[in-house]
């Protein structure tokens, strides 16, 4: 499936991105060519002349056979790199969620802000490491960054706690469904405060995200009010959080040294602006005692799955860049849809998860209106 998308995206997208494939044209309008049809159209019939023709001719069909091969070969290879890059996005941003509801269900571990805090700590250690080495570019975390980046932060702190809260009580599929209102609260934000309007098949779309959720929650039989009550303030963020960046992005831009701000530099800045932030917020829910009466954090494993976390989130940012650049926005977002449908399916399956056939179908709904809102808003963008 990711291969037809990438395949049928890359057409698409090819006026805009053909620096980056690098395909050689074809070489019909060569200066050997045009020689060829000149002497023919002068009636140069000379035996010496055929010949000459016949010479470069050859050479002609030749060179072309080998800019063709070239030009295949280089994009298979284009095609294949994109394939790889969506399976690995795919691979981390499904492993990260059901090792989070692992450690939170499983596991019962109830330190979410623990939880997020230490993921947050593992992945401040590897980009920090990366940038020693010179892998990775990020950029110095000045002061007047830090103060641009403060009210984003929370936002982004709190979206990542209320995360781990509701897939604490929430099933997988779930809560894949409810994050569709979050693409509400973004269409409506982004109607008020960018003046942005959208056309019919995007609030179609969103209309039928709302529907499903409000089905799948009525449907669902292991219902949790406190889990919907995080998911919905989760959503919430979530849209601020888009919002505020938007907002607060150009502004960052400008008091950088290098007047850019790439992905590793925020998740630089996000992770480390969280952890003196994540450590208040461990104090003032009191997870310390938890903390050390728990004997979870005497096994091994736990920690390893723990750590496993912490990586899986920064893979999702990394691997998020890496198939984005090889294919575009259109594939990126559509993907991204289609990949909640095997994660609701292995998040029922893995944790035995009770449902109804009307649930399974609420569930089914949500997840083809996020297609459709992919689609929808390709078009749009197209459009505009």
């Amino acid at each position: 499936m990711i291969e037809d998308l990438i395949k049928g995206s890359q057409s698409g997208e090819r006026s805009f991105k053909s620096h980056q494939l690098n395909v050689l044209p074809d070489q019909v309008s060569s200066p050997v060519r045009r020689e060829v049809v000149s002497r023919s159209a002068l009636g140069m019939n000379t035996p010496n002349n055929y010949d000459e023709i016949d010479v470069e001719s050859g050479k002609l069909e030749e060179g072309k056979e080998k800019t063709v091969r070239s030009s295949s070969k280089r994009v298979l290879r284009i095609q294949n790199q994109a394939m790889l890059a969506g399976l690995a996005y795919c691979f981390s941003s499904c492993s990260m969620i059901l090792v989070n509801k692992y450690v939170l269900s499983s596991y019962n571990f109830n330190a979410g802000i623990s939880l997020m805090l230490y993921q947050n700590f593992v992945s401040v250690i590897i980009v920090v490491t990366l940038s020693f080495l010179g892998i990775i570019t990020t950029e110095p975390l000045t002061w007047k960054l830090i103060k641009v980046w403060l009210p984003v932060n929370v936002i982004f702190v709190g979206m990542l706690i209320t995360s781990m809260f509701s897939l604490k009580y929430i099933n997988v599929a779930m809560v894949t469904v409810l994050k569709n209102v979050t693409n509400v609260m973004t269409a409506v934000g982004e109607m008020y405060l960018f003046n942005k309007h959208h056309d019919n098949r995007v609030w179609a779309a969103l209309f039928l995200m709302i529907i499903s959720a409000i089905s799948g929650g009525i449907t669902d039989l292991s219902f949790h009010a406190i889990g919907y009550t995080w998911q919905f303030i989760n959503c919430f963020l979530t849209a601020s959080y888009s919002l505020t960046l938007r907002r607060v992005m150009d502004t960052a831009k400008q008091v950088t040294k290098s007047g850019e701000l790439n992905e590793f530099s925020m998740v630089l800045l996000n992770n480390t602006l969280s952890l003196p932030l994540g450590t208040l917020l461990i104090l003032v829910f009191n997870e310390v005692d938890y903390l050390s009466r728990t004997p979870l954090l005497r096994q091994p494993t736990f920690w390893l799955v723990m750590t496993l976390s912490g990586c899986l989130g920064l893979a999702i940012s990394f691997t998020s860049m890496w198939f984005l650049h090889q294919t575009g926005a259109t594939t990126y977002s559509l993907v991204g849809s289609l990949n909640k449908i095997p994660l609701s399916v292995a998040g029922i399956l893995l944790f035995h998860v009770p449902t109804s056939l009307e649930n399974s179908a609420s569930i089914f709904f949500g997840l083809l209106a996020g297609v459709f809102f992919a689609r929808a808003k390709m078009r749009e963008r197209t459009r505009s």
